[in-house]
């Protein structure tokens, strides 16, 4: 069942419930115009100026990256299938570990402003910068389009309005943000979102577990609920192997969390920025966890009636009741709320930066022009199209970008062998397949069988067969190694202060020369 459906059949206190989501919208409001006092330059909007601190830089991709999915659909996820899908928020939280091994300070260092600019910068070629652009744009259209749906949805639900009302607010707000200050703005927001969405869950997960000792602490009867791999899916080995492989490299490829690590101001605060998110995420997906449980205690008709995902809207009023229960439901949908805000505002400014960088020009004016355009195109398409599940999306932006921009961060920050030829390769036959066989699954399945896992979960094939196509092809084209590969390399992995990213190591044999 669709995260459309289940909202539909939430009850939420009209009062209580637009007063959360009210208060969330004017907070939102607030401190983007805080940040538009402190937005001037070029980079400040593309950036921040690389002047953000490893907490508060942590708080904003937290803000972000909890999107609807991880705030609502978790916890409906494990009420229905229990132990194995605890792997979620495990891969979620994981893929960061990789991001701290492999990416994060070669990336600042970098000096890049987006995805495409390190594509350009490493393999010194405009193709393989388009095509990364168009990527970028893809995925981030594609995690759009869900938020603003699922906003609409949740906003009828709380006040009896049209589906398309809650999208457009949701873009109204979004867009106000983000013109107003750029990423300098868009990082107050979504720290600030990221404290109240786990102020959202834990402070009704407090009474909660306090009903539950009150009625003698029962437990989950189900023992198939509690095993992993017993969950009923086709082929679970195969789809839960599948899954951590998406969500562990997945991450490293998702363009709006890619961005945030051009905003700290070296490789180091990128490092440390990545564990403070590790310690964020831990704490956050823990609360999933328990709304799941204890909706399998005392809401287990949820699953019968198809509307899982409503379990966080819905166990305070079951568990709590009266006023209390009103205002922690209020506090539920107001985090909800605040998880379609942050996300977007998050993919906007990196679908803007690179409209703004490769196809208007670059500059702040360009950067306005090309917020509008990030928004505009996925609230059309949310209005125009069918409402789909937003997991199945969510799934395919995590497919396509471990498919895509998994192998060519890896390869390109680690091998100096890799050409613009073969990163061509493996990103079209990597993210196609991806992109397709997810595509095919939510246009037309779900199928059965080995085959309707397999396209359900591509990750565990796609995955190796972009990185093999990359090498192979690579290897193939030797020719095709940049020129100043060795040094890009050097600049990637050189600490900052040999100073290669301001122009003092020499090309022509000459080693590096510090300017001091």
């Amino acid at each position: 069942m669709s995260l459309a459906t289940d909202l539909q059949a939430a009850r939420i206190d009209p009062v209580y419930g637009l007063g959360g989501v009210a208060l969330v919208v004017a907070a939102t409001v607030l401190i983007g115009v805080f940040g538009l006092r402190l937005s001037r330059t070029t980079s400040d909007f593309y950036v921040a100026s690389r002047t953000v601190s490893p907490l508060l830089n942590a708080s904003a991709i937290g803000g972000e990256y909890l999107s609807a999915a991880s705030f609502l659909g978790i916890a409906g996820l494990i009420l229905a299938y229990g132990a194995d899908m605890l792997w979620l928020p495990v891969g979620w939280t994981g893929g960061y570990l990789v991001l701290l091994v492999l990416i994060s300070a070669p990336l600042r260092r970098s000096g890049a402003y987006t995805l495409p600019d390190f594509a350009e910068t490493r393999l010194e070629s405009t193709t393989v910068r388009r095509i990364a652009s168009v990527l970028v744009i893809l995925i981030g259209w594609l995690y759009l389009m869900p938020q603003m749906q699922s906003a609409g949805l949740v906003l009828r639900t709380v006040v009896d309005v049209p589906a398309w009302v809650g999208g457009v607010l949701v873009a109204v707000v979004v867009a106000v943000n983000v013109l107003s200050g750029g990423m300098r703005s868009i990082t107050f927001v979504q720290a600030f979102q990221y404290w109240l969405k786990l102020t959202a869950l834990a402070v009704p997960v407090i009474f909660l577990v306090l009903a539950w000792r009150h009625d003698g602490a029962p437990r989950v009867v189900d023992p198939a609920w509690v095993l992993p791999l017993a969950s009923g899916r086709d082929h679970p080995v195969y789809a839960t192997y599948s899954l951590i492989l998406a969500t562990f490299l997945g991450t490293m490829g998702l363009p709006h969390v890619l961005v945030r690590f051009y905003t700290n101001p070296d490789g180091r605060a990128a490092r440390r920025t990545t564990l403070a998110v590790l310690a964020l995420l831990g704490a956050f997906y823990l609360m999933p966890a328990v709304y799941g449980a204890l909706g399998r205690i005392y809401a287990p008709d949820l699953v019968a009636q198809g509307r899982t995902d409503t379990v966080v809207l819905t166990l305070p009023g079951t568990l709590v009741g009266g006023t209390l229960g009103d205002l922690l439901t209020a506090l539920v949908t107001g985090g909800a709320f605040a998880a379609f805000l942050s996300t977007s505002s998050g993919l906007t400014v990196s679908v803007a930066g690179v409209i703004g960088q490769d196809v208007l020009g670059g500059g702040v004016r360009a950067f306005r022009i090309a917020t509008l355009c990030a928004v505009l195109v996925p609230l059309g398409l949310a209005l125009a199209a069918r409402s789909l599940a937003v997991a199945d999306v969510v799934g395919l932006a995590f497919a396509v970008a471990a498919s895509s921009f998994c192998p060519l961060l890896v390869l390109g920050i680690w091998w100096r062998r890799l050409t613009d030829v073969g990163a061509i390769a493996g990103l079209l036959v990597g993210g196609g397949l991806a992109c397709a066989a997810v595509a095919v699954t939510i246009i037309g399945g779900p199928f059965g069988g080995l085959v309707g896992a397999l396209l359900a979960q591509p990750a565990a094939w796609t995955v190796p067969i972009a990185f093999t196509v990359m090498v192979a092809v690579s290897l193939c084209t030797p020719r095709r190694i940049p020129a100043g590969a060795a040094r890009t390399m050097v600049r990637l992995h050189a600490p900052e202060s040999l100073d290669v990213n301001r122009g003092d190591w020499r090309p022509n044999g000459g080693g590096n020369r510090s300017s001091h």
